[in-house]
């Protein structure tokens, strides 16, 4: 073989490499399911691919697709977060107020932002300073901020936001010429943060942290990162992106509803252990988390397409996050055990 050729073959197979890095070895399994799912509900329903339908999960990813970025972030440093939900109510009732009290559209997207982040930087405190594991603690301000939507909201009740320009964040949309239909604002705005997201965990010194922390906290306390000024940036990253969804749950329902958000954090969650995450850290892409997202809502729009009740939505999605998490453990224990033949082969 020439130079060249080698050259070429080298090139072709670091392309071909690249390109299932970004999307993850692990996650092909997601690919094949997610055609398969779409065959089989394309098969079924003619309005699947209409694109009526196509822009319904878009905008129907955009909200789980937020909160799923900054959990990525959060389940890879090992930690987890429970009270996303619960954080996106606070953040779209502060949200829905400023809009309609203070008549100030900017100053209602960066109330909701700024909530968010404020309630994440909370959950990492109380888990840095009070040493408290991040389940318990964020089931604790499940609870406690979800209160605080129902105390802050007039008499406890949602409030109404009719403003038609804070409307277009929910559902207007984007580059809409000939008979194409156009991208919703809202699922704009996700596919932004999930590229930010997947630039910072893959291609910075804070991402590379991130999976030191949760892969080895010890190796990377001894390798000079502060893990508990990390864990402040990232819930405060997660919370500001939940704070975001709770802001474009406002403006798609029109009012700011203390009990919104409810379940968002069991999507997420699922979402990113079905991305490749492991519920001991360490391992994960938004990439992947991306993929499973789009998964969970083809599931969910072909459910409703072929008139399957709700509630067995749930039971899928509940047993999804089992099989998610049941997978990941099966990967773990099988590349430890290969880990140990071949530290045995070393030895021997």
């Amino acid at each position: 073989m020439s130079v060249a050729e080698a050259r070429d073959n080298r090139a072709r197979k670091g392309a071909g490499q690249r390109a299932l890095e970004a999307v993850g070895a692990e996650n092909l399994s997601l690919l094949i399911a997610l055609a398969l799912l779409v065959a089989l509900i394309a098969s079924q329903s003619d309005a699947f691919f209409s694109s009526r339908n196509m822009l319904n999960i878009a905008q129907n990813m955009a909200v789980t697709g937020l909160v799923a970025v900054g959990m990525t972030m959060v389940i890879v440093s090992a930690g987890l977060d429970i009270s996303a939900g619960a954080i996106a109510g606070v953040a779209g009732v502060v949200c829905a107020l400023l809009v309609t009290q203070a008549g100030t559209l900017v100053g209602g997207v960066a109330g909701g932002l700024a909530m968010g982040a404020l309630l994440g930087l909370v959950n990492a405190s109380i888990i840095n300073y009070l040493r408290v594991n991040p389940v318990v603690a964020t089931l604790a301000t499940l609870s406690a901020f979800r209160g605080v939507a129902f105390l802050i909201a007039p008499e406890g009740k949602p409030v109404g936001v009719l403003d038609p320009t804070f409307a277009l964040l929910g559902s207007g949309r984007l580059f809409q010429f000939g008979g194409f239909p156009g991208l919703p604002i809202a699922f704009l705005i996700m596919a932004v943060a999930a590229v930010v997201g997947h630039f910072i965990m893959s291609q910075t010194v804070f991402g590379r942290s991130i999976y030191s922390m949760g892969g080895n906290p010890a190796a990377a306390r001894l390798a000079g990162i502060d893990l508990n000024r990390m864990r402040l940036a990232i819930y405060t990253i997660a919370g500001a992106l939940s704070g975001l969804a709770g802001v474009i749950l406002v403006a798609r329902t029109s009012s700011g509803q203390p009990q919104a958000g409810t379940g968002l954090e069991l999507e997420a969650i699922t979402s990113v252990f079905l991305g490749g995450a492991l519920l001991a850290g360490g391992k994960g892409t938004v990439a992947g988390t991306m993929l499973a997202v789009l998964l969970l809502a083809v599931l969910s729009n072909g459910m409703n397409l072929l008139g399957i009740q709700t509630f067995y939505q749930l039971v899928a999605k509940g047993l999804l996050l089992v099989v998610a998490v049941a997978i990941g453990q099966w990967r773990m224990v099988r590349a430890e055990r290969r880990q140990a033949r071949l530290t045995a082969a070393g030895q021997g």
